[in-house]
């Protein structure tokens, strides 16, 4: 059955592929119309697109604006647009940090400006920002995409704060997530099977997955939830590094 998001507008940044799309697919399945907004268009995307790079406030305004025009509002924005690359802290350069910066955390805040008055006008929006678990969690080399994506779920119980009750606003952190750029790890069986005995839940995540917590955020069954970051990880950040191994062999059952 149809939510009230049916036939209501809906952005999602980097959405011409990955989580993007899945998400975009899927709120469209929902009954959203839904636009996508990317700098690398998919032309076999059945979605309405814009060209555009999040980092360019202009070019996101004109976006978001005219996608606003031609769905007759907007109730919907999932800021997806992001990039990540690894290595020493200290080997990152001045522009390669204002670059992660830019997309992962500037380029969010310019989409959730640009739709903020779009939203608020619906009397029910809802922002969805895709930060990711490097946020609470360090992970080696993604020092610039790690603080960036932390400052996004700053920013998001913030204006979740300040737009209440108008709009809602919350993250969702994916974990290991099998997309175009971790296939490497994927279409490995042991570098696969070395990251699945590390997820309690025993497999890597799908797209699908994120798609559907977003989703969920997005629609009526989430009404009073904002502020929040939901993690989607398959529960691969709860066991300790220090001592689950150890714990997990002192403790396995006897077949």
């Amino acid at each position: 059955m149809a939510g009230p998001r049916a036939g209501r507008g809906a952005v999602v940044t980097g959405g011409a592929r990955g989580i993007g799309r899945a998400v975009a697919d899927r709120l469209a399945a929902d009954g959203a119309r839904v636009g996508v907004l990317d700098l690398d268009l998919d032309p076999g995307s059945p979605h309405e697109g814009w060209q555009a790079d999040v980092a360019d406030a202009g070019a996101v305004d004109a976006a978001i604006a005219d996608a606003a025009e031609r769905f007759g509002g907007l109730a919907i924005l999932v800021s997806n647009a992001g990039f990540g690359t690894a290595k020493a802290l200290h080997r990152y350069g001045d522009d390669e940090w204002d670059r992660l910066v830019g997309v992962n955390l500037t380029g969010a805040w310019h989409a959730m400006r640009a739709a903020l008055p779009h939203l608020r006008a619906s009397g029910a929006g809802s922002i969805v920002s895709i930060a990711g678990t490097t946020a609470s969690r360090p992970t080696r080399g993604e020092g610039p995409y790690a603080a960036a994506k932390a400052g996004l779920v700053a920013l998001t119980k913030t204006a979740a704060v300040e737009y209440a009750p108008e709009v809602r606003v919350n993250a969702v952190s994916p974990g290991y997530i099998a997309t175009r750029l971790t296939r490497a790890v994927v279409e490995d069986e042991r570098l696969r099977a070395r990251v699945e005995g590390r997820i309690p839940m025993g497999r890597i995540g799908t797209v699908v997955d994120v798609a559907g917590v977003v989703a969920f955020l997005c629609g009526p069954d989430a009404a009073y939830l904002t502020g929040q970051d939901i993690i989607v990880d398959g529960g691969s950040i709860l066991p300790s590094h220090q001592s689950d191994d150890l714990l997990k062999a002192l403790l396995r059952e006897d077949p």
